[in-house]
């Protein structure tokens, strides 16, 4: 097992490595003078922590993105009193009416999230990015987000709904941009620290660096950390680092070179029956599970103002790593004994995926009349070259540490996923009146994946399968500017999903995969009104319709020998509409303009979710059933969050109500929970989280974090994928934290 020692030695030498090649740049510049002007540094202004933390739009325009008329949001985390030391997503994105979060473990080592009736299983049906920079591991093999920064480290999130799919690609459930802190560049050389210790043996620390000499800004950080995790045998340890470096060439040329490494090691306990949960839901069912994923994002970003209406921005990244476990996989109802027969434990499974993952973007913007009026286009090109390599089946050791060590060099399902794919996308907005914009846009997409390889017993001439990728997106939408502080928006776009290679692996002998399956494709629309009133009052209402055509499923045939078979092909299509609303008043400000260092804020952040199946079949005891008219599984009908923050001087604090309604864990929509606990109704359940910060001389912070206050049992789902199959995981009870930082 690896040793986190080295990960020390790592982050030492990386943090070191910065130092010197930062004062060797300086020592060699000397005093020369740059060959273009400083730019005059920005006015302080002090925000409020309150003003901080409410959620904004993004701006109609930001560097080569057009965010006018669509539903964006702005998550301010730098004065936010939420848990940032294990990045708990229910206190992350509460203000985000309708996110909907698998919560299995409290590490936080993935975050999962997804809204509209959409499946949060690692942000799949999201184009996660980092930067700009995209980090699902393969958007057309696997597209889950396996790569996740601490929050401490992140400045903000930023947000775009189903209506970004043009500028952003494939996706139905939107973008989220986590935006990294930047250094601060009055000073040449800056520290931070920030220190945890909590339930459950938890330790964190984080710590960064960062700067500016002459041209040359950086910022570079390490955390680690480590929990001995809330239920038996959930124990896990995490390691993240990142430098960026920023040069400008000129006062219209910036260069970025970025690096960031993610790894962590989580042990899994295993799924419990509703019997065993509601018994001790901190029991384990597995002791000899493992979970490991390590990630590289490499990237380039190239800026260039060409004139004061035109910017070109490049970026060039890759993701490259692994995901790999070792676990023994049954139902919860059997248990993982002494075998026996062979004198031994029984041989655990190995599981490795490889990603080797690049893309290519180049992006433009200009601003120009058209018949006389202001308009901006924004139009790019992205290549991708994506190879998975997925090896799985494999047959273990016997013990009980991490070791994917083989006692059989044969693989169960030794497989590659190759994509490579071309889009092209514009999208032009217009002001034919003042307050009035419209906005039109296109992309297209233009690709091939190809699976090739082996599966054991399982007929060669079957296996390999080609899916072209090959469609044009359209989409439209208007934004009315009412006042200065309030809009009303609609619109309507087009999105897919390609079909992905869980969707396409046949699981046995009596498994086959349509050769013509199609990926998913449909449509998000929605209108709303969103702003403020005066300084007191911020709101945010929306109404959404998503339509998901090509659901990939199994039907039952029969074929020419009379043999019964799974067949996977498309097999429905679903709809989600609803409501999504977020208000926030500030009482003080309402009721008097009095100054005071009183500061009280109340938000409701709440979405209504109506999603059910158009049409569709699955497989039930060897027949097919319609499932047409049933509600779409992991998806509650309701969500709120609902809260209270209160300032004074440098102390504040925030308590929040959760509730989150009852979802079905199958498209059957089954109420009972089977004997495995693997089917069954996942109950409604209300969390109370209370957070307190206190900061000081300016340069010191101590804060309070309470999850779960009221240790509440509960759990968020019933998992078809990681981490396991064989029944329900439950999620964290009450947890402490306490957190020291400076900034120096």
């Amino acid at each position: 097992m690896r040793r986190y020692s080295d990960y020390r030695r790592l982050a030492v030498t990386i943090i070191f490595s910065f130092i010197v090649s930062i004062a060797s740049f300086a020592q060699s510049s000397g005093e020369k003078k740059d060959s273009f002007p400083e730019k005059i540094l920005d006015s302080v202004v002090i925000i409020s922590r309150l003003k901080q933390s409410i959620i904004k739009q993004l701006p109609d325009v930001k560097g080569t993105y057009l965010f006018v008329a669509k539903k964006s949001e702005v998550i301010n985390l730098e004065k936010a009193d939420v848990n940032k030391v294990d990045n708990n997503p229910r206190q992350l994105f509460s203000k985000i009416p309708g996110v909907f979060v698998y919560e299995t473990d409290g590490s936080g080592n993935q975050v999962n999230i997804a809204a509209r009736g959409l499946d949060p299983h690692r942000s799949w049906e999201m184009n996660v990015r980092h930067n700009d920079i995209m980090t699902n591991s393969d958007l057309y093999g696997y597209p889950a987000s396996h790569f996740n920064p601490p929050t401490e480290s992140i400045e903000k999130i930023e947000i775009v709904r189903g209506s970004g799919a043009l500028q952003y690609g494939a996706q139905f459930g939107g973008m989220v941009n986590y935006i990294t802190r930047e250094a601060d560049t009055a000073k040449k050389i800056s520290f931070e620290t920030q220190n945890a210790a909590g339930s459950y043996g938890l330790y964190s620390t984080y710590n960064a660096i960062g700067g500016k000499i002459k041209r040359l800004q950086y910022y570079a950080y390490a955390n680690y950390r480590k929990s001995d995790g809330y239920r038996d045998n959930s124990n896990y340890r995490y390691f993240a680092s990142h430098v960026h470096l920023i040069y400008f060439l000129s006062s219209k040329i910036k260069l970025r070179a970025e690096y960031n490494y993610m790894d962590y090691l989580n042990h899994l306990n295993g799924g419990l029956t509703d019997k065993q949960f509601y018994e001790n839901p901190r029991q384990s069912t597995r002791n000899r599970n493992y979970y490991s994923p390590t990630i590289h994002v490499p990237s380039i970003q190239f800026d260039y103002e060409v004139n004061k209406n035109t910017t070109l921005n490049f970026i060039s990244s890759a993701i490259l790593g692994s995901r790999n476990s070792v676990q023994f996989i049954a139902l919860s109802t059997v248990a993982d004994t002494f075998n026996t027969a062979i004198n031994s434990y029984n041989p655990r499974q190995v599981d490795i995926d490889k990603y080797h993952s690049y893309a290519q973007e180049l992006r433009l913007r200009h601003f120009y009349q058209f018949f006389s009026k202001k308009a901006t286009l924004v139009t790019g090109v992205r290549y991708i070259d994506n190879n998975l390599v997925r090896k799985q089946l494999g047959k273990g050791t016997t013990g009980f540490d991490y070791d994917l060590t083989l006692t059989d060099s044969l693989w169960g399902r030794d497989l590659t996923f190759k994509t490579k794919n071309i889009s092209v996308f514009a999208e032009n907005s217009w002001n034919p009146l003042p307050k009035l914009s419209l906005t039109a846009g296109v992309r297209y997409e233009n690709g091939d994946t190809k699976m090739r390889g082996t599966i054991k017993t399982y007929n060669p001439d079957d296996l390999p399968v080609n899916i072209a990728h090959r469609f044009m997106l359209w989409g439209f939408g208007s934004q009315y500017n009412i006042t200065d502080n309030i809009n009303v928006f609609a619109n309507w776009a087009q999105a897919y999903r390609p079909v992905i290679f869980a969707d396409i692996i046949p699981t046995t002998t009596l498994n086959k995969v349509d050769k013509h399956i199609r990926d998913a494709f449909g449509y998000n629309a929605e209108a709303g009104i969103r702003g403020k009133v005066k300084n007191f009052l911020h709101f945010d209402a929306t109404l959404f319709y998503l339509n998901y055509h090509n659901r990939t499923g199994n039907i039952v045939l029969t074929d020419n020998n009379n043999q019964t078979y799974f067949f996977k092909t498309n097999t429905g299509n679903s709809h989600s509409k609803g409501a999504e609303v977020y208000l926030e008043v500030q009482p003080i400000k309402w009721i008097t303009s009095y100054r005071t260092k009183w500061q009280l804020s109340v938000y409701s952040s709440t979405a209504y979710i109506n999603a059910k199946y158009s049409k569709g079949t699955v497989v039930a005891g060897g027949i097919n059933k319609d499932i047409t008219g049933n509600r779409v599984e992991v998806s509650p009908e309701w969500i709120t969050r609902n809260g209270v923050q209160v300032s004074y001087k440098g102390f504040s604090s925030v308590v929040q109500y959760s509730y989150t309604g009852s979802a079905f864990s199958d498209a059957l929509n089954t109420v009972t929970p089977n004997s495995s606990g693997t089917v069954g109704k996942v109950p409604s359940y209300q969390l109370v989280d209370w957070n307190f910060t206190y900061r000081f001389c300016r340069r010191y912070n101590v804060k309070l974090l309470m999850n779960n206050i009221f240790d509440k049992h509960y759990f968020t789902e019933r998992p078809a994928f990681f981490p396991g199959p064989g029944g329900l995981y439950p999620s964290d009870g009450r947890t402490i934290i306490l957190s020291a930082g400076a900034l120096f």
